[in-house]
């Protein structure tokens, strides 16, 4: 065996070094965020806080939305996030602002990753049991495995439509 084989067979038991999570400035996407980056500070994993941005369907034209710089309303909210979780925590964190649809997106973006991160969509017991979401998406068709966070009145919500 020669020593490049011996390096070869060892990246394979590497363990990834970065934790990739998804935000959208919701609770639970915040509750994702500060696990993430409290894992890397414990594993020594680097984070990579990720949003995503569209523009919303076209089925006729909305006053409020026609002037909405949709880039800068998601790096708006990524540096909001960031800046209210990791100061509290030593590890290396960077963002990523991407237009696309957030699923693949996430999916893209946690490729070679430890972990996904995401959190629960925070609509309740009946809507997080829909198929179609981006949580659902993620789930099904990550190539790491997911984390998917659950916002604390969220897992009341569920418990209480489960009894």
């Amino acid at each position: 065996m020669s020593p490049s084989d011996l390096d070869s067979r060892n990246d394979v038991t590497k363990p990834a070094e970065r934790i990739v999570v998804g935000v959208d400035g919701s609770p639970g996407s915040l509750d994702a965020l500060k696990w993430a980056v409290g894992q890397g500070a414990l594993t020594g994993a680097g984070v990579q806080a990720v949003i995503a941005w569209e523009f919303p369907p076209v089925s006729g034209v909305d006053p409020l939305t026609t002037h909405v710089d949709w880039p800068a309303k998601a790096q708006q909210t990524i540096d909001a996030a960031l800046e209210s979780i990791v100061d509290t925590y030593s590890t290396e964190v960077s963002s990523v602002v991407i237009a696309g649809n957030p699923a693949q997106v996430l999916l893209d973006a946690s490729v070679g990753a430890q972990v996904l991160v995401v959190g629960n969509s925070g609509h309740g017991g009946l809507t997080q049991t829909l198929p179609g979401s981006v949580r659902e998406h993620v789930i099904t068709h990550a190539t790491c495995p997911v984390l998917v966070m659950c916002h604390a009145t969220d897992a009341e919500e569920i418990g209480r439509a489960h009894v």
